[in-house]
């Protein structure tokens, strides 16, 4: 087992991500834009800009050398459609689901080549195809994918891998408010999401990069 960084730990897929981990013997540190991580006990960093590139290295500088997988959780959502919406959500949208991943990745890429890591990014199998209500979402989380397809192809050679989880409703209490009427049994756990997010960091995936895997439950 080995040392996993983990961003966006204080929302409920990355403290469940870290959690998880942790728990089959990882050891973790968690990076988020909130100053607390509730209900999560390991190390944790809070307080980080990492769509910011000076904040994220100097995270990075704090975490040390010693890094065997990181785990690109931090992003978010909005809804809007393109005739009412604000145009700077599309921006906003790249910033914090593609360019926190790119930023975390390129400060801890060369501790990850000494020890030839993994990577695993948080997309969304909505970056499929869009819907109404959700360009500006999806086409940063297909930035998601493209950037892992990039960087894998990049490392292949040394030793480095990159994969990508791609799922549908996951199950927190956010989505459970906002889609009252939905059947919940249909939708992705946190705990199984983690558990594939576990498999990519272990060496029974050590054949698989640059793969985009949906994890859809019964959507």
């Amino acid at each position: 087992m080995g040392h996993i960084i983990v961003t966006g730990a204080a929302g409920c897929v990355g403290s469940a991500v870290s959690n998880f981990l942790a728990e089959v013997g990882h050891d973790v540190t968690g990076i988020d834009l909130a100053a607390e991580a509730q209900g999560w006990s390991g190390r944790f960093f809070g307080g980080v800009d990492l769509t910011h590139a000076g904040d994220t290295a100097r995270v990075a500088g704090r975490i040390g050398q010693s890094v065997d997988g990181l785990v690109n959780v931090a992003g978010g959502f909005r809804w809007e459609t393109i005739a009412g919406g604000d145009p700077a959500s599309w921006e906003f949208l790249y910033r914090i689901n593609v360019m926190t991943a790119v930023n975390m990745t390129r400060a801890l890429l060369p501790a990850l080549l000494v020890t030839r890591g993994a990577i695993v990014n948080l997309g969304a199998a909505a970056a499929l195809r869009a819907g109404a209500g959700m360009g500006a979402y999806t086409a940063s989380k297909s930035g998601v994918a493209r950037f892992t397809e990039a960087l894998a192809e990049e490392v292949k050679g040394e030793g480095v891998r990159v994969n990508a989880v791609l799922p549908s409703i996951v199950d927190t209490p956010a989505n459970r408010a906002e889609m009252g009427m939905a059947d919940v049994s249909k939708w992705v756990r946190t705990e199984e999401l983690a558990a594939v997010v576990a498999f990519l960091l272990s060496e029974g995936a050590s054949a698989i990069t640059g793969a985009c895997i949906p994890v859809t439950g019964r959507v």
